[in-house]
């Protein structure tokens, strides 16, 4: 059994000063403390796993598409890093249209990580900046992070590296 680490994306990995969606790959913005942060938990055995919300598609906002296209710009930057991602799952869906059970706080999307990866949940986390993030990472049975949004990432990540 593995260990992994979960990642919100938008208010954790990038930033969201300024928007509410994120659709476009220029408005991209990795915050304070995430690559490094990334870094050391590789170091230290993790996998890194991105979870995250895309109601902007169900609204018609923006297309799946575009969320890959995101996506892309974030791996991107993350692999001229050294950072590898094992996977990303995102729930196109809003419940003001449909509902789903892998939009979080609902945990389908985890569960699908760790039934694939064979992740451990005792030894894994979910970090998050909204209650339905931990609330979706408890579900699971994994240990959860709240920060404040676009918070810097790095003391969390030492945090976890140094867990036992």
């Amino acid at each position: 059994m593995k260990k992994a680490v979960f990642l919100d994306r938008d208010g954790v990995i990038n930033s969201d000063i300024g928007h509410y969606y994120i659709f476009k790959p220029e408005d991209v913005v990795i915050n304070p403390g995430v690559i490094e942060g990334c870094q050391l938990l590789l170091k230290h055995g993790y996998l890194l796993f991105v979870i995250t919300n895309q109601g902007g598609v169900a609204k018609q906002k923006y297309g799946k598409e575009d969320v890959e296209a995101v996506h892309t710009k974030i791996l991107d930057e993350f692999h001229s890093n050294g950072i590898h991602i094992t996977d990303i799952y995102f729930c196109p869906h809003h419940n003001h249209i449909e509902k789903c059970f892998c939009r979080k706080p609902a945990n389908l999307n985890i569960e699908k990580a760790i039934a694939r990866y064979q992740i451990n949940r005792d030894t894994s986390w979910f970090i998050g900046d909204n209650v339905k993030d931990v609330e979706a990472g408890a579900a699971s049975g994994l240990h959860t992070i709240k920060i404040k949004a676009n918070e810097n990432l790095l003391p969390y990540c030492r945090k976890i590296a140094g867990h036992v």
